[in-house]
């Protein structure tokens, strides 16, 4: 469960960081954007965790909501590159 509520607060977070970014506010945006990185690292400590323990003998068991944990980490760090990437363009169009 830690995996998919720490990729969870990291997606919400980059979104906020959009938000921040489309309302001019870049200083906010960045500390948005750097929490969000905060709670992917602190999701993939938990995947990193997980794969240990499972050495690659499949001692953990692949459950959907193990593959739901997967999916929100994907898609929060997806989130994050596209969203960086848009508060660079909300950035150049500000100037």
């Amino acid at each position: 469960m830690n995996l998919i509520v720490h990729s969870g607060q990291a997606r919400s977070l980059a979104f906020e960081a959009l938000s921040c970014a489309r309302n001019g506010d870049f200083t906010l945006s960045k500390k948005r954007l750097a929490e969000s990185k905060e709670a992917s690292k602190a999701a993939h400590q938990v995947q990193t965790a997980l794969i240990g323990a499972d050495e690659g003998q499949g001692k953990i068991s692949m459950t959907l909501v193990m593959v739901h944990a997967q999916d929100h980490l994907m898609n929060a760090m997806l989130a994050q590159d596209l969203i960086e990437e848009m508060i660079h363009l909300y950035q150049r169009i500000e100037k």
